[in-house]
C-alpha cells in the first residue's frame, strides 16, 4: 500500500496524536493514506473512535513493541 503522508508522533501524550493526525488529514484529498506513529498506548482507543466520528476508514492499527501505527484513508 502506498503512504501519501507520515506522521511521527512519538513522546506525545493524548490528545496530541490525534491533533496532529487532524491537521494532516485537512490537507489531503480523498483516498489519499496517512500513516501515523505513536508511543502513547491510549491513542489506540483515540484513532478508532476519532475514525468513526470523523468517517475516516482505519485502515489498520498495529503494535509492534512500544510503538502504535495507524494506517488512515482520508474520505
Amino acid at each position: 500500500m502506498n503512504v501519501d503522508f507520515s506522521l511521527d508522533t512519538k513522546g506525545m501524550k493524548c490528545p496530541m496524536p490525534i491533533l496532529k493526525a487532524k491537521m494532516a488529514l485537512k490537507d489531503m484529498i480523498t483516498g489519499q493514506i496517512l500513516f501515523v506513529e505513536a508511543t502513547d498506548a491510549s491513542s489506540v482507543a483515540d484513532f478508532d473512535a476519532f475514525c468513526k466520528t470523523t468517517g475516516n476508514e482505519l485502515i489498520s492499527s498495529d503494535t509492534a513493541g512500544e510503538i502504535y501505527t495507524y494506517t488512515i484513508r482520508k474520505k
